[in-house]
């Protein structure tokens, strides 16, 4: 599996950006929750990257890794409208994140290789959390984006569940650079912002990225 094209921080700003239009600017397709069940379909399971040397020959230079060290993840079970079992190591990731735009907490995403060659992107929310503090029991908004346009939502955070949340200075990094670490499930489902489907996320484990600017964010 070829490496994803180079994600930096202009693009999460971007995707961040783009979530919170959706969670606030779509309020008329919230009728969706109701749509029929999606027929089942085939779960795919991402395999695990390639060795190191063939990562190291990749034709995409300008990739850069979520953490750089091999300690970035992100695995999630995810059925429905998406049947999929995720488990995106370092090498195959791109994440960043911030503060959430309103100050109620923090934002991270991830960005891996889905079915069909196209990129996914899963964005959570987590309302509560606060920058180098971990964190128990948070509330939690899920956002998964396909390459191609379909974007699932919970649009809110009382559907899913961040059990434990960690937080460790990032080395060599800027001062407020920091690797984010947790581990949640969802109990209801991402419903489909237009058209028909929806997920569940019945678990999710990741560790990422976060980084802020020099003020004081809270």
């Amino acid at each position: 599996m070829s490496a994803p094209p180079a994600f930096g921080p202009a693009w999460h700003r971007a995707t961040l950006r783009a979530v919170t239009f959706l969670a606030v600017g779509l309020p008329a397709l919230t009728s969706i929750a109701t749509v029929a069940e999606a027929s089942p379909q085939p779960v795919i399971r991402t395999p695990p990257p390639p060795p190191a040397q063939t990562l190291a020959a990749s034709p995409d230079p300008g990739h850069r890794p979520c953490l750089g060290d091999g300690t970035g993840f992100v695995r999630a079970r995810i059925r429905g409208a998406l049947n999929l079992d995720l488990n995106w190591r370092d090498a195959d990731l791109n994440c960043g994140g911030e503060a959430r735009p309103d100050g109620t907490g923090l934002r991270v995403s991830f960005a891996g290789p889905g079915p069909g060659g196209r990129m996914l992107r899963l964005v959570f929310g987590v309302r509560s959390a606060r920058e180098g503090v971990p964190g128990k029991e948070l509330p939690t908004n899920l956002t998964v984006l396909m390459d191609g346009g379909r974007v699932f939502a919970t649009r809110g955070d009382d559907k899913c569940t961040l059990d434990q949340l960690s937080q460790r200075p990032l080395p060599g990094k800027a001062a407020r650079a920091w690797r984010i670490e947790g581990r949640g499930f969802c109990v209801e489902p991402a419903n489909a912002l237009s058209g028909r489907g929806r997920i569940v996320v019945s678990r999710f484990d990741f560790a990422g990225r976060i980084e802020f600017s020099t003020r004081s964010d809270f």
